[in-house]
C-alpha cells in the first residue's frame, strides 16, 4: 500500500511530524511520501492519506482545509487519518481542567470527520521559536502573549500513532 502524508505547515514543526510519520510507516513496510499540500495535485496514485496541518487559535491552516475539500471525492474512496499540531508546553490539562489536546482540536475537524469519515485523528503538541519571524497578523498579536518557547513534539506519541496506521494499512491489504 502507498500512503500520502500531506501536510500544511507554517514554520516547519508540522512538516517534521509529517516526515516522521512517513518514515515510521516506511520502517514498518509501508510505502509513504511526506509532501506539502501545495505540491499535491492528485491523490489518485495513493491507497491511503494522512492529512495534517498546524493549528492556530483552534483553526487548522487554511491550506490543509482547502486540500481536504478540493480532494474530497478521492479522499472518501480511501482510508484517511487527520492530525494537527499546535498546543505548546507540556501540560496535559489546562487551568480549567480541560484536556489540552481536546481543547486544541481544530474546529474544522468536526466537518471533516463527517465528510471524510477518517480512521483516526490526533492532536500533537507543536513547537515555538520566538526568534522566527511571525507570519500574518494573528502571529504578530500572539507574539505579545507569554507563550512557552521550545519544541514540545512528543516523538514517542507520534511514532505510536504512525505504527497504528501501519497496522491498519497492513490489515486492509
Amino acid at each position: 500500500m502507498n500512503v500520502l502524508v500531506a501536510y500544511a505547515t507554517r514554520h516547519g514543526a508540522t512538516a517534521g511530524i509529517a516526515e516522521r510519520i512517513a518514515a515510521t510507516l516506511r520502517d514498518h513496510g509501508v510505502d509513504a511520501d511526506a509532501v506539502p499540500v501545495e505540491e499535491v495535485s492528485t491523490v489518485e496514485e495513493y491507497d491511503a492519506v494522512v492529512l495534517g496541518g498546524a493549528a492556530y487559535m483552534a483553526h487548522w491552516l487554511k491550506d490543509a482545509d482547502r486540500f481536504a475539500k478540493r480532494h474530497e471525492s478521492a479522499l472518501k474512496q480511501r482510508p484517511v487519518w487527520l492530525f494537527s499540531s499546535g498546543p505548546l508546553g507540556t501540560d496535559e490539562v489546562d487551568e480549567k481542567g480541560r484536556d489540552v489536546r481536546e481543547a486544541a482540536r481544530p474546529r474544522e475537524f468536526a466537518e471533516l470527520s463527517e465528510l471524510l469519515q477518517p480512521r483516526g485523528e490526533e492532536v500533537f503538541f507543536g513547537a515555538y521559536d520566538p526568534e522566527e519571524k511571525p507570519i500574518g497578523l494573528a502571529e504578530r498579536f500572539t507574539r505579545k502573549m507569554p507563550l512557552p518557547a521550545g519544541d514540545f513534539r512528543d516523538w514517542e506519541r507520534i511514532d505510536a500513532w504512525a505504527r497504528q496506521i501501519a497496522r491498519d494499512v497492513a490489515s486492509a491489504e
